[in-house]
């Protein structure tokens, strides 16, 4: 009997693969437990045209992903906070503002994917590192400004 596997089997193989097995394990163990389907043409055509929607999906997902990369790199964010007397700023900017700054320019990124390699708490320009999924990761220009 040929198995089309759903799921990885410890010792059999990996998702995707197409196994000849014996009739009692292929229906009692494999398809029952929902690890396989029975390798008809019509599940392989479907498999295959999961897959391909699958794929075609990612591709869309990984070219937004490195557009707004390029949005995010080519552009300069500026952030207005609160400064003390000695020129330090009160508190620190956060994940949040960075996230809220971002999107007035139309940019949605959740504040846990924003990751400040140190607090920000003075005037400056800084870089900050944003996960935008598919191991793409865009550094955006900050500049922190005092709010008069």
């Amino acid at each position: 009997m040929k198995v089309l596997l759903i799921k990885d089997v410890k010792s059999l193989g990996k998702i995707g693969e197409v196994k000849e097995v014996k009739d009692g394990y292929g229906k009692n163990f494999l398809i029952g437990k929902g690890y396989a389907k029975h390798a008809t043409a019509e599940v392989l055509e479907e498999w295959k045209t999961q897959q391909q929607k699958l794929k075609d999906t990612e591709e869309k997902e990984i070219k937004t992903a490195t557009d707004l990369k390029e949005k995010i790199e080519s552009s300069k964010f500026t952030i207005k906070h609160k400064v003390g007397a000695n020129g330090h700023l009160i508190g620190s900017v956060t994940n949040k503002e960075i996230s809220l700054e971002l999107e007035k320019f139309d940019i949605k990124i959740d504040k846990k994917l924003i990751h400040l390699n140190n607090k920000i708490k003075t005037i400056g320009i800084f870089e900050v590192d944003c996960k935008l999924g598919h191991s793409i990761h865009a550094s955006a220009k900050i500049d922190v400004i005092a709010e008069v």
